[in-house]
């Protein structure tokens, strides 16, 4: 006998979160789904929920409104309205660690071009609309080069300024739309002059890319 599907409404669908209302009438389902996400859910009824699981396994499991519950990714599982009346509650889906992680991916492969010396791998992560705050400058930003061209130029400058040049022990962390990669960077200029101090980037980042990338680094003296 075939089940009447439960309605998801969804309400919040960013890079950070996805709300979805599920609205169950007596006996409906949701169907058997792998939960992508970690993800809270918070009962808007009381209600008995049916779990049909992995290998033919099953439980119940009660709702009581307002009291809400956690689950990790990789849940598997069809969710069924075990109750003699309709019942609802909202999913919240954690998403933005998702976009962490890829994130961090990119700033993994913008430090691997810079060792590389690979201008266009460094581009590769950079945003359309992308700008680039430079260590030292006349402003009190450093020197600021905006827009995809101006960032090119400036990124093969450096390599010019060191034909010798590595950026090692490198870190790097996300919070939301902030990154920030730590290093530090060895490297001999055209004029002979060695270079060893720690430094770091503070990004800021549209969707996947880097829109900024503002630099910082020790001064010995």
């Amino acid at each position: 006998m075939s089940r009447a599907t439960a309605e998801p409404v969804v309400h919040i669908d960013d890079d950070r979160f996805k709300v979805t209302e599920w609205r169950f009438a007596p006996g409906a389902e949701t169907g058997w789904h792998i939960h992508g996400h970690d993800y809270v859910i918070v009962p808007l009824t009381d209600g008995t929920l049916g779990l049909e699981g992995p290998g033919g396994a099953s439980q119940q499991a009660r709702l009581t409104q307002g009291v809400p519950y956690s689950r990790r990714t990789g849940v598997a599982h069809n969710v069924i309205n075990d109750g003699e009346t309709p019942l609802a509650f909202l999913e919240v889906e954690v998403v933005d660690s998702d976009l962490s992680a890829r994130r961090l991916a990119v700033l993994d492969r913008f430090m691997g071009a810079w060792n590389a010396r690979d201008v266009e791998g460094l581009m590769a992560c950079m945003a359309q609309d992308c700008a680039f705050n430079a260590s030292a400058g006349p402003g009190a930003e450093g020197k600021r080069h905006v827009g995809r061209e101006a960032v090119r130029a400036a990124y093969a400058g450096l390599f010019d300024a060191f034909p010798e040049a590595a950026w090692t022990n490198g870190r790097h962390a996300i919070m939301g739309d902030t990154g920030l990669s730590s290093w530090r960077f060895v490297g001999t200029s055209t004029g002979g002059q060695k270079v060893d101090v720690d430094g770091c980037d503070v990004f800021a980042f549209s969707g996947d890319l880097i829109a900024l990338k503002d630099s910082y680094r020790k001064a010995r003296g």
